[in-house]
């Protein structure tokens, strides 16, 4: 009896033959087409600019403190007190400090070797990344801790109840790490790219 997906030519359909299998067509997915820069640029918005010049602005503010307090050029800091000099980075701001309600918690840590080098560490470290514009939620991270320290240490507030320029920068180091605020006027672009960033986004 000769049958065909299941219909006998003779005698019509076959009862209990197994149809055919319909074979599902390969989905191949479609390439992944990176921007062009004149794309990028095009797609950017005036708030990426704001955001850009923010973020050059306060990574300016964190390279000069370090710059100024390990060279002492009369700014904020004078040639005595630089660190290149021997003297400690940190032992004025805490020692100011030994008043305000953790001053005894801050005030001890006045002069340690280590406070000194993770604070200008810290300082180069921020400033450098958000002047490239790459690293940024690395130090988004270890700005705002900086400067939340910086905030506590100074409590109570003799301006304002609760604010000050500290938590003013730690919310602005925030707002660039989530805003991507490197892709514009810095390497945020092709930092994101690298392998390293790849394999780790916190890096980016």
């Amino acid at each position: 009896m000769a049958t065909t997906h299941g219909y006998d030519v003779h005698t019509g359909p076959v009862t209990g033959a197994v149809p055919a299998q319909a074979v599902p067509a390969q989905v191949v997915p479609a390439p992944v087409v990176e921007p062009s820069a004149v794309e990028r640029r095009a797609a950017r918005r005036p708030v990426d600019y704001a955001w850009a010049v923010a973020r050059i602005g306060l990574g300016w503010v964190f390279l000069w403190a370090f710059v100024d307090k390990v060279f002492g050029w009369g700014f904020a800091t004078p040639a005595e007190r630089a660190w290149i000099n021997g003297a400690s980075p940190t032992t004025g701001f805490l020692k100011g400090t030994g008043e305000n309600a953790l001053g005894g918690v801050f005030s001890a840590l006045a002069g340690q070797g280590w406070v000194d080098w993770l604070f200008m560490l810290g300082l180069l470290g921020v400033g450098t990344a958000l002047l490239l514009g790459a690293g940024l939620r690395v130090a988004a991270v270890a700005g705002g801790l900086m400067m939340v320290l910086m905030w506590a240490a100074a409590l109570p507030l003799e301006t304002n109840p609760f604010i000050d320029d500290h938590l003013i920068y730690a919310i602005v180091l925030t707002g660039l790490a989530l805003t991507g605020a490197g892709t514009t006027w810095g390497i945020g672009t092709w930092w994101a790219t690298t392998p390293l960033v790849r394999r780790h986004p916190i890096l980016r």
